[in-house]
């Protein structure tokens, strides 16, 4: 680490971090060390990395190293053990010490806290940490789910123009412990499902219901499938304050827990993403301070547009890194596997399938990082909610879903019977990728959002 701080890049960041006002309250140096580092290993290979020139890396120097802390998890941790996360229901023999290593040992759970932060930019723009979120998906899509929840959960505070300071000052105590602590974007409702995501609904199936009773929200209402329900210690809840208001009733409120009124059901048993909870969840007369509310009316159905933006990408950068694994594992069974006196991959058939496979990924992984490049740039690019930039998105999420999906099914026909036993993990990414496809909106539901903006819809 010392040797590190060497260098004028850390040098910086160490000095803004330990200047900053909510990081120095509840951070110990050795939290702070532990964000610089990323939890990466001061290796001969990180050396090599801040050694080289920008030009010659590729990607910046924070962005390699976000992807070098994914990698490096993924391979020492997770690999080892990814075989039995479907089978730890009780999430207490794999998953939670997987999340434990990657939210507490490696830094993820204050680096998602102060996310956002104008000291701290570099370190957490969505470009700089689909390095990461890509090598963590090659692992195991769930468990980067349970970590970027907390970061879906708090980003309606952290961005500009809706940046709360006094809102992450007063919920930063939450999560800079050493404990793993989850957050939770509260929006999927029984009775509309993702018709909250359709702007063109504009709230008005919203059934959860939010009212003042002086300086509190009084919240009821009905949550279904959240990703880290039941789990979570705050709840970002998507509610309105009148139907009829449309955007302008729609409101984001924080609810911590443990809090009176808000109980919770059975978590589910999926088909896959057995790391990520989903539970049915009930508010019943939940009060809050009414300073819990995002910002207001009409600017919370922006957040609330510009999370599901954010999602949308990430989702399609889990897809790719998914869909990498995949690639690596059925080249491998190719390049070992003989038939006719040489590797099967020598075979024009599946040549021409092993490269459609690496086709899909490439360009899937390109759009997404060029979705993610606007994101970042509001300025030049327009705003993070607007119609471009959900349905930008939902071209790169839905794409990449697609060919996650085609590539666990050609890597299976390859692999024939070893593609779909437990021992070969292919199952394992095409059981994952298919729930990856048909949440935030859906195929469909994504497709129709492309549609609205591009072929300028008028009555879906």
């Amino acid at each position: 680490m010392l040797k590190m701080m060497g260098n004028s890049t850390f040098r910086k960041i160490f000095g803004k971090m330990m200047s900053n006002k909510i990081i120095m309250k509840f951070f110990s140096i050795s939290i702070v060390f532990k964000m610089i580092a990323g939890g990466i290993k001061i290796t001969g290979a990180l050396a090599a990395i801040v050694r080289k020139k920008p030009a010659e890396r590729g990607e910046g120097l924070v962005a390699e190293m976000s992807r070098g802390l994914g990698r490096e998890f993924v391979e020492n941790e997770v690999f080892s053990v990814r075989r039995r996360i479907d089978d730890d229901k009780g999430h207490t023999e794999v998953v939670e010490p997987l999340l434990k290593k990657l939210l507490i040992d490696r830094g993820m759970q204050c680096m998602l806290m102060v996310g956002g932060n104008p000291v701290l930019g570099a370190l957490n723009n969505m470009t700089n940490g689909m390095g990461m979120l890509e090598e963590l998906s090659r692992g195991d899509m769930a468990i980067v789910i349970a970590m970027g929840a907390l970061g879906w959960c708090l980003q309606p505070i952290q961005n500009d123009p809706y940046r709360r300071p006094d809102l992450i000052e007063e919920f930063a105590p939450i999560f800079l412990v050493d404990k793993v602590r989850q957050g939770c974007f509260a929006m999927t409702e029984p009775e509309g499902g993702c018709d909250i995501e359709n702007p063109r609904m504009e709230g008005r199936t919203i059934r959860t219901r939010a009212r003042l009773d002086g300086d509190e929200w009084v919240i009821n209402g009905v949550k279904q499938w959240p990703s880290s329900a039941g789990v979570s210690s705050l709840y970002c809840t998507v509610c309105t304050t009148d139907p009829s208001l449309g955007d302008e009733g729609i409101a984001l409120i924080y609810v911590p827990y443990p809090i009176k009124g808000l109980s919770f059901g059975k978590f589910e048993n999926k088909a896959g993403m057995q790391a990520d909870r989903n539970c049915t969840f009930y508010y019943d007369d939940v009060r809050v301070p009414r300073r819990y509310r995002a910002w207001g009316p009409g600017h919370d159905a922006n957040i609330l547009h510009q999370v599901m933006v954010q999602g949308s990408i990430g989702s399609a950068i889990m897809s790719v890194g998914s869909a990498r694994n995949i690639f690596e594992i059925v080249t491998e069974y190719a390049t070992q596997r003989i038939v006719a006196g040489k590797p099967i991959k020598e075979h024009s058939v599946n040549a021409c399938a092993l490269a459609d496979m690496a086709i899909g990924i490439e360009t899937a992984r390109a759009y997404a990082l060029d979705v993610a490049y606007r994101y970042d740039h509001p300025g030049t690019c327009g705003p993070r909610w607007s119609q471009d930039m959900l349905a930008r998105s939902r071209i790169a999420k839905v794409y990449a879903a697609d060919m996650s999906i085609m590539v666990a099914n050609k890597a299976m026909e390859i692999m024939g019977c070893f593609g779909y036993t437990r021992d070969g993990d292919v199952e394992k990414h095409w059981r994952d990728n298919k729930m990856n496809q048909l949440w935030l909106a859906g195929a469909q539901g994504g497709r129709l959002d492309i549609a609205r903006h591009f072929c300028n819809l008028e009555i879906l």
